[in-house]
């Protein structure tokens, strides 16, 4: 993945948060997301101040909040699938809008939504302000095994690849007339998938075998050598810090 390559989760800005060194952003994001994990459902003034602090996230990092809202659409399966629990919950139930639901099925909804958005919405901060290649360097630098971050590496950069590969050979397609409306003509679109995955696999032998050629041992080169100062894991302390006595809160009080 050259220095150049961007993702489309990132967003080019120069807020504080970009600044910050990768592992720091890393720790603090799985932070804040443990503690919205294992804060009970019914501590909805927790939650209430988790989303207060994100919203203050989103502005320090100068990420745009429609930016965030159109991410947040990767959990939107969850919150479909979350809405039909009260109908199928089994206890106590209550009526609302003249519907018999069960509470226990509600308080698991509340439960699935809110943290599937607080979780999602830490997460695109963190991607919207580090790119890719800075986040596996920065598991590097946490000692996460060099073998799952060059799987993750050539992972994230060859379903990008197949990706603008499979668009450009539909665009190609619709160009010489194919225009599908009926089950029956979705065939050339499987072939043509077929043979796609079948180059890439070719592809990806041939680049292997070219980067052993040049002396790849198993590890990616990395070229940003920069190392988190004593001031940004302070600051990663006192953000969690605050996550952390939000949950404790929320634990000792439920």
């Amino acid at each position: 993945m050259g220095a150049g390559h961007a993702h489309a989760l990132y967003v080019h800005e120069h807020s504080p948060f970009h600044r910050l060194v990768p592992e720091v952003k890393i720790v603090v994001a799985a932070g804040m997301i443990t503690c919205v994990a294992i804060t009970p459902r019914q501590a909805v003034w927790a939650f209430a101040l988790y989303a207060l602090m994100v919203m203050m996230l989103v502005t320090v990092s100068r990420v745009s909040p429609k930016f965030v809202v159109a991410r947040l659409a990767a959990v939107a399966p969850f919150v479909i699938f979350a809405l039909f629990i009260p109908f199928v919950g089994t206890g106590a139930t209550t009526t609302v809008w003249g519907i018999e639901v069960s509470i226990d099925g509600l308080w698991a909804t509340w439960n699935i939504i809110i943290k599937a958005v607080l979780g999602a919405s830490i997460s695109i901060i963190l991607t919207a302000t580090t790119e890719v290649p800075d986040i596996l360097r920065g598991l590097g630098a946490l000692r996460v095994p060099a073998l799952f971050t060059s799987i993750a590496t050539f992972m994230i950069r060859y379903l990008e690849l197949i990706t603008d590969e499979l668009g450009r050979t539909r665009v190609a397609m619709t160009a010489r007339g194919y225009d599908p409306r009926w089950l029956h003509q979705a065939r050339p679109i499987a072939t043509a998938a077929g043979a796609m995955f079948v180059r890439s696999y070719e592809r990806g032998e041939r680049i292997h075998s070219a980067m052993l050629a040049r002396g790849f041992t198993g590890e990616m080169p990395v070229f940003d050598r920069r190392r988190a100062s004593a001031v940004q894991w302070a600051l990663a302390a006192m953000l969690v810090g605050v996550f952390v006595l939000v949950a404790v809160g929320a634990l000792t009080t439920s």
